[in-house]
């Protein structure tokens, strides 16, 4: 790789983020603890280094320290945020406390252009930039520069451009900062001298190697195979790198999509050839689900089921040593502290529902890419666009959709009521303008009127939101029509729904599933 940068990583719940932006740029980046040592970083020979955000403040008595000497290895150093605060401060600068945490969109204002990272922007007053911070900068070190304030923040971007240090209040990572990217641009490819050659196919290649060292030539690896994006796209990677050593077991239970099995079994068994075992277990798995109500104790419950059942397909198979699973990073933020200790928001039955006792040791190449990236890869590997497409579908599945406790009736109502949700979006040709569209059925009955009788019957949510990365994502805007149209069909042909809503919730502060 001609270049590649290091992201330390503070605690932001965007810092991962930074990391697809910088390689959709044609950089290569990686996301390292905060808490690498000076030797570590040299070892890895950075052409730039980024300082993740964070929820700390500099003066808090835990807060994290930047490595010591960072800022005098001679190698570019951006930082975003908190880690602006933290260079300003390590360098002698000086931070204090807001008089309001500032938090949303904000305009750039006062710009200075003599500075390589504003470098063919042109005009930037005026442009929105996301905030998201506490405390801010009061003074700069000594041989900065401020190049850009706002209304609230003075020292909005700064720089100092002999040493080539420079800090950012806003994040330049999320989509809501519009010249967030070109900034970024500007660091890797002015600052870091990068020149954008770096492409998935080089994650491909790099993966196919790792696995084929962390396997061996010997071990078999088994893949929990669910036939949703990330898994497929996991198993074509790992039968390329380790061919028939792969068995893929696709569970069924009874959480799915209508048909979905049948089209599973159809789609890698039949047309790609992979070695591939189904398995029917509807009943375990709804039995252990029974009088369960608390969406994390659903997710606990299904994760152990998984294993279970899992653990029993194994049996008897030699040499099987390892469990591939499709796990991205979006479970990941969502299900663990990272190392700066950001807020766990939800477990994923695959990264942080698992019992203790396992027997198979975790295979999870693609556990730093996010959904889009994951789709490049497919691209890489030759997976047809239909599949690569395909709206996610949770781990639990219907499990997490089933408000309230979980029974084989009330995942028969809710399945018909999907597919007519979908055939409508596909009908409309609005499916890929949609990140993720669903139903989901309330613990909640409603009075209706059918047939000029009484009913007391289930009500039925609706959700399809759009995002780029499934960190931030917005609830799309169907016309009343379609809206109108869509809640005829399911009250008239689902039995036992008679009221039908709309989410219009973003995230945040809602999460894209409801459980």
């Amino acid at each position: 790789m001609s270049a590649k940068i290091l992201v330390l990583d503070f605690g932001s719940q965007y810092n991962q983020l930074i990391v697809t932006r910088i390689r959709g740029l044609g950089v290569y980046a990686q996301l390292k603890s905060a808490t690498m040592t000076p030797e570590e970083i040299r070892e890895y020979n950075p052409s730039g280094i980024i300082l993740s955000g964070g929820p700390a403040s500099v003066y808090d008595e835990n807060a994290p320290k930047a490595p010591e000497g960072i800022f005098d290895l001679g190698v570019p150093v951006l930082g975003i945020c908190y880690g602006m605060q933290l260079m300003t401060h390590t360098l002698g600068g000086k931070i204090e406390a807001a008089d309001h945490r500032e938090y949303g969109k904000a305009h750039l204002l006062n710009q200075n252009h003599d500075s390589i990272l504003l470098k063919g922007l042109g005009q930037l007053e005026g442009s929105q930039v996301w905030m998201s911070h506490g405390d801010s900068v009061k003074s700069i070190p000594d041989g900065f520069e401020t190049l850009a304030s706002t209304s609230s923040t003075p020292h909005t971007i700064i720089h100092n451009e002999e040493k080539k240090l420079f800090g950012m209040q806003f994040h330049p990572e999320v989509k809501h900062s519009l010249c967030g990217s070109d900034l970024l641009k500007n660091f890797l490819y002015e600052a870091c001298e990068a020149d954008g050659s770096w492409r998935m196919s080089n994650f491909l290649e790099s993966s196919i190697e790792k696995i084929r060292q962390t396997v061996g030539e010997t071990d078999k690896v088994i893949l929990g195979l669910s036939g949703g994006v990330d898994s497929s796209v996991m198993a074509l990677l790992l039968h390329k790198a380790i061919g028939d050593r792969l068995t893929c077991i696709f569970i069924d239970n009874g959480l799915l999509r209508l048909h979905e099995g049948d089209q599973v079994e159809s789609t890698f068994k039949e047309h790609y050839q992979l070695n591939f075992v189904r398995i029917n277990a509807a009943d375990h798995f709804l039995g252990s689900l029974k009088g369960i109500s608390e969406p994390e104790q659903k997710r606990k419950s299904i994760g152990a089921s998984f294993i279970e059942v899992f653990e029993k397909a194994c049996a008897g198979q030699k040499d099987v040593k390892w469990l591939a699973q499709g796990t991205i990073y979006p479970d990941v933020i969502e299900s663990t502290p990272t190392h700066g200790k950001s807020e766990t928001i939800k477990s994923h039955h695959n990264v942080g529902g698992l019992p203790d006792k396992m027997n198979l040791k975790v295979l999870e190449p693609l556990r730093e890419l996010f959904k889009d990236e994951v789709r490049a890869l497919g691209r890489e590997l030759g997976l047809p666009q239909q599949m690569l497409g395909r709206h996610p579908f949770p781990g639990p599945g219907l499990g997490v959709r089933v408000l309230g406790e979980v029974t084989a009736d009330k995942c028969d109502v809710l399945r018909q009521a999907d597919r007519i949700f979908i055939d409508e979006i596909e009908e409309a040709g609005v499916y890929n303008d949609i990140a993720q569209a669903f139903a989901v059925l309330l613990p909640v009955n409603s009075v209706g009127v059918m047939g000029d009788g009484r009913t007391y019957e289930n009500v039925l949510a609706l959700r399809a939101v759009t995002t780029d990365d499934f960190m931030t994502a917005d609830w799309y805007h169907f016309s009343y029509e379609f809206l109108s149209k869509v809640s005829n069909r399911i009250v008239n042909e689902v039995r036992g729904v008679n009221r039908v809503v709309y989410d219009v919730t973003s995230k945040p502060p809602g999460t894209i599933e409801w459980e």
